[in-house]
């Protein structure tokens, strides 16, 4: 892997003298430049390495007062720690695990294939990359729908088991009696109607919703409705520009556009899609902010062609050198046991 810039802190120097000795490496007599990590696995951003004391971890009431001074609220998924960690490093205000990473980071060809217990995976991961964004667990399709109570043990582990702080399920007026359950005990949930995934075949394909003025009326009673049973905020998806304005006019809670416009009160992306990892279409919303994938087919391109040619590992530059003075009683000692296998 790539030498990182890392400045330990005396606990952590202690630990790396520790492993040094137990690998035999003096980081003193190294050949390797200061400030260059020695070894690969990456131990996790602790507050001392931390570029973000000063960051106070966000709440539902910091989202509150985001939102009554009419400051966009900023919203991005994460699947895993890597894109949890981004997403804390980037100053985003909520983190949400979505279920689209059953498309994006699983590969499966939607999003309804992915169960509970592989969200909570992810959760986990989420949660340990990202302290101080807001966290919001998907509640997948067949974790919820059968009753209130089902939807309420679900959210219970994506809580307790995912690590989660809140929830987010799909679903309008139909949804009231089973958000309102959930929200009873303390659980936030946060709405999501507009084009709703794990329905589009119902919907007819992930089509954009309320495009004629019965059907905006239709998502305006649905966004009511949700308000009402308790949802802390709500994601418009795939709405148009005037009906989400509209929506977002009439409620006293957040609206998270994804595709429904500037006038939401925040909005939120898939942080594949928006960094280019893929070169599929992408949505007709999302915006490309960084071309990862290229890069990164790039990079892999170039580690292939270095190998190939022997011009990585460079010694000295990625290796360990033995200890000062051992290495020519190494050399000794081996060109003595050759010799005396050759009599």
């Amino acid at each position: 892997m790539t030498s990182m810039a890392f400045h330990y802190s005396p606990l952590a120097r202690s630990a790396v003298r520790l492993t040094n000795r137990a690998f035999h490496v003096s980081p003193c007599k190294s050949r390797m430049p200061a400030c260059v990590r020695s070894y690969s696995s990456y131990p996790g951003p602790t507050e001392s390495s931390s570029d973000h004391k000063s960051r106070k971890k966000v709440t539902l009431t910091t989202l509150e007062r985001t939102y009554r001074r009419q400051v966009p609220i900023t919203v991005m998924t994460a699947h895993d720690y890597p894109s949890a960690v981004f997403v804390d490093k980037s100053g985003i205000d909520m983190c949400l695990v979505g279920d689209s990473l059953a498309m994006v980071a699983l590969g499966y060809d939607n999003t309804n294939r992915i169960t509970l217990d592989e969200m909570l995976h992810h959760c986990r991961a989420v949660a340990r990359g990202s302290k101080h964004p807001f966290l919001v667990g998907d509640l997948p399709f067949g974790s919820y729908e059968a009753s209130p109570s089902h939807a309420l043990s679900s959210s219970i582990r994506m809580i307790r088991e995912g690590h989660m702080e809140a929830v987010k399920l799909e679903g309008g007026v139909e949804m009231a009696e089973t958000i309102h359950k959930i929200t009873s005990v303390g659980i936030p949930v946060l709405g999501h109607v507009g084009l709703t995934p794990q329905r589009a075949a119902a919907l007819g394909g992930f089509r954009v919703q309320g495009k004629t003025m019965e059907k905006a009326k239709k998502l305006i009673e649905d966004a009511l409705a949700v308000q009402e049973a308790g949802a802390f905020a709500i994601v418009l998806e795939a709405v148009p520009e005037v009906v989400a304005k509209e929506i977002t006019n009439s409620l006293k809670v957040p609206t998270i556009g994804i595709g429904a416009g500037a006038g939401c009160s925040g909005q939120v992306l898939v942080q594949l899609d928006m960094l280019g990892v893929y070169d599929k279409l992408m949505p007709k919303f999302c915006k490309l902010y960084a071309e990862v994938g290229k890069a990164t087919i790039a990079g892999l391109e170039q580690y292939v062609q270095e190998v190939k040619n022997g011009s990585f590992p460079e010694s000295g530059t990625h290796t360990y050198p033995m200890e000062k003075g051992e290495e020519e009683k190494f050399l000794k000692w081996i060109s003595e046991e050759k010799r005396d296998c050759l009599k």
